[in-house]
């Protein structure tokens, strides 16, 4: 009785996220990834971090082919959210501010050092502002990105839950990282603006 009193609950929250829009989290224990690369093999490529749920999500072409847990920054040492992009790679660095800690298959997203790499899993905020990768994880993900590739950091102050909890299709635009909906609009403004700028002189 009791066993199936949990599953209705379960399956009636599970109706409830599946009406609002918002994609269920991908189940992964500590240090576990999924990785297809093949279900999407050409395009834009996006990484979305979702800080509440503490995992990566890797679109291609606006179609998911990845997601991993992570490991964000602690409390002191939050990550902070926004739109990057990867300035910098090297398949070893060592940190300049934490006792030369290796930081293997570092992806840099700030000069002031956050950055994507290999490091331990605990299932919780445990860095000091960087996002540790599973290793194997962050090797794949090093060998398919490239210097510019977009990066959207978020948590609840600065995203919505479709952003918070993405499903196999990217809720953000691939190259400027806005909501998807936020760069539609800007697009059409654009547009809008342009059709209305008197046509120059002839010459």
């Amino acid at each position: 009785m009791l066993l199936r009193a949990v599953m209705h609950t379960l399956c009636v929250l599970m109706l409830a996220v599946a009406g609002s829009g918002v994609a269920l989290a991908q189940v992964l224990a500590p240090g576990q990834f999924e990785w297809t690369p093949a279900s999407q093999s050409s395009g834009p490529l996006l990484i979305l971090v979702s800080i509440p749920e503490q995992q990566l999500h890797v679109y291609r072409n606006g179609v998911r082919i990845g997601v991993s847990t992570i490991s964000s920054g602690k409390p002191g040492h939050e990550t902070p959210t926004g739109v990057y992009e990867i300035l910098e790679k090297r398949p070893m660095h060592r940190s300049n501010l934490y006792d030369n800690a290796p930081m293997p298959f570092m992806q840099r997203l700030t000069w002031d050092g956050v950055a994507l790499h290999a490091g331990r899993i605990p299932g919780h905020p445990a860095s000091h502002g960087c996002i540790r990768l599973p290793a194997d994880f962050a090797r794949q993900l090093f060998e398919m990105t490239e210097r510019g590739t977009r990066v959207v950091i978020a948590d609840e102050a600065s995203h919505g839950p479709d952003v918070l909890h993405p499903g196999e299709r990217a809720p953000v635009d691939s190259y400027s990282g806005l909501p998807a909906g936020a760069s539609t609009a800007l697009d059409s403004m654009a547009s809008s603006t342009d059709s209305r700028l008197p046509a120059p002189p002839a010459r």
